[in-house]
């Protein structure tokens, strides 16, 4: 007698023979006393340990890895091919592009039970005894598939439970020329991630796994090979939670005033079509009603030549902006522009600009533009003047500069330090911008993240370099509703068109992950690895 329990029935299913029960165990030499207590020695101190059955690093956070996990080649080929038969559902974010299974805590397959098994009971209870955490029964598992430019990008895995994270390797003959590698970061005095420090290239039967911490930031690079999918079982086992470093803030990006220039910079560097009253009046419209436009061929014709003709020169110092966690991309280092990029800058910080900016959004991001108490007392006193619009004409800009500075200076007056004038603050306050140029190639991307105050803005990107860029390369800007993963506005990245996007509270942005895919450009631009975008935020 075997003393086991045959399993009920369930509903429906009475008289049909079940399917045979697999049995299998892990690796038997991590198992030995001695070594186990070696292992268990080490994690303790957080020291380094080496076997032929596991290494154990502390570099840059603690992680384990077990080759040959499983010694039977028999059960290893059965659960692959149960792996491979499941359905798969992609998964798509700011954060990652791979295919998953649904959670494999219910799957009846043969294989999946019995792995399902040994790790959640028998290996729960060595990873217990190494590490004298109490781990519970909960099962977090599902199997995961990348292929050809599928990456997950940088992230800790920490979330309320998890303490430590495992990925088990079911791969074809593998080096790092693939890609697919787990990349670990190390952090800075704020825990957060600077650099990728180590890199573990996947192999078939090798079990990798981590402690959860606020620490262990790491990644799944992009996978290269077009022939080989990277299969893998991954999950954590959870057990109390670790004392979390209070949330580091970033220090908020400087924003400024506009830059007092009058209409001229406008005529010399804007295509006419923009400047026309009644075009103006009919893009506000457009955009009042779609809350986003994109406006073709905005620079003049020879501007925008000289502005990509300065780009590709490679004269600009780039300086790499992180952390990796939030963004990942190139700006441009000021002080180095050429100037036909300074004078771009300028044209964006301008005061005609923003008075333009007014003109085509309604917006009040200049004292001329009204406000909507003014659109109300103008509505009842002067019912003609709709047919006006909310536009202001560059004459009226020609004398606005000394005015436009005392109203500057009484805006700062009136903004008081007290708290309780908080609210008179936010009224009094004049618009203001931040601004960079960017450049954007292979691996670049920014991710969400909201433990900054989200706010009503006005976003404003230029492209160039963009020739023959596809959607399916990524570098597109994406904005979803906070806490939902539905895009509701994509913006593609178009040679000399300006897109002007208002966000609310509620909506945040990231721009996608630029993929190996799109080094494809290259086979009809050979010097082009990219693009760049002039990258501006209104606020009113």
């Amino acid at each position: 007698m075997s003393g086991k329990r045959p399993a009920e029935p369930t509903p429906g299913q009475a008289g049909k023979k079940r399917k045979k029960e697999v049995m299998v165990e892990f690796s038997g030499l991590i198992t030995e006393e001695i070594l186990k207590k070696q292992v268990a020695e080490a994690w303790s101190l957080r020291t380094p340990f080496s076997h032929e059955a596991i290494a154990m690093n502390m570099d840059p956070f603690l992680h384990c890895v077990i080759p040959n996990f499983i010694p039977s080649p028999t059960f290893l080929e059965g659960l692959q091919k149960e792996l491979l038969n499941l359905d798969f559902h992609e998964k798509y974010n700011d954060l990652y592009k791979f295919q998953q299974s649904d959670d494999l805590k219910k799957r009846r397959e043969p294989h999946i039970c019995a792995l399902r098994k040994i790790l959640f009971e028998d290996f729960r209870a060595w990873l217990s005894d190494v590490s004298k955490i109490d781990l519970e029964s909960t099962i977090d598992m599902s199997c995961a598939k990348y292929e050809f430019s599928d990456a997950l990008l940088c992230h800790d895995d920490e979330l309320e439970g998890r303490r430590v994270a495992f990925i088990l390797y079911l791969v074809p003959p593998w080096d790092g020329s693939l890609g697919g590698t787990l990349d670990l970061y190390n952090v800075d005095e704020h825990f957060q991630p600077k650099q990728i420090v180590k890199s573990l290239i996947p192999s078939w039967n090798t079990l990798v796994f981590f402690e959860v911490s606020p620490v262990s930031f790491h990644q799944v690079s992009e996978v290269l090979s077009e022939e080989k999918s990277r299969l893998s079982i991954s999950g954590w086992f959870h057990g109390p939670s670790l004392t979390r470093p209070p949330t580091y803030l970033e220090p908020p990006v400087p924003r400024n005033p506009h830059i007092p220039q009058d209409h001229e910079i406008l005529y010399e560097w804007i295509n006419p079509t923009y400047l026309d009253m009644d075009h103006q009046i009919q893009i506000q419209e457009e955009f009042e009603e779609q809350s986003e436009i994109l406006l073709k061929d905005f620079l003049k014709p020879e501007k925008f030549a000289a502005v990509c003709e300065a780009l590709e020169k490679g004269d600009v110092r780039w300086s790499s902006r992180g952390p990796p966690n939030k963004r990942f991309y190139e700006k441009a280092e000021e002080s180095t522009l050429p100037d036909v990029l300074r004078d771009c800058m300028t044209l964006f910080r301008s005061e005609a600009l923003f008075l333009l900016l007014s003109n085509f959004t309604g917006l009040r991001l200049h004292f001329l533009a009204p406000s909507e108490e003014d659109e109300t007392e103008d509505t009842a006193s002067a019912p003609d003047s709709t047919e006006e619009g909310t536009s202001y004409s560059s004459s009226e800009l020609q004398n606005s500069q000394e005015a436009s500075s005392r109203h500057g200076q009484r805006s700062n007056e009136q903004a008081g330090p007290g708290p309780e004038e908080h609210e008179a603050k936010e009224e009094a306050s004049i618009p203001t911008c931040q601004g960079e140029l960017r450049r954007w190639q292979t691996g670049h991307y920014t991710l969400i993240h909201d433990n900054g105050k989200t706010e009503f803005a006005l976003d404003l990107l230029l492209y160039c370099g963009c020739e023959g860029w596809e959607p399916e390369y990524g570098g597109f800007t994406s904005y979803i509703a906070k806490g939902e993963d539905e895009e509701l506005l994509t913006v593609n990245p178009e040679n000399n068109s300006l897109a002007l996007v208002y966000r609310d509270k509620e909506t945040l942005k990231f721009v996608k992950h630029i993929n190996h895919r799109s080094l494809e450009q290259k086979k009809t631009f050979p010097n082009r690895t990219g693009f760049w975008d002039f990258s501006f935020v209104y606020y009113e």
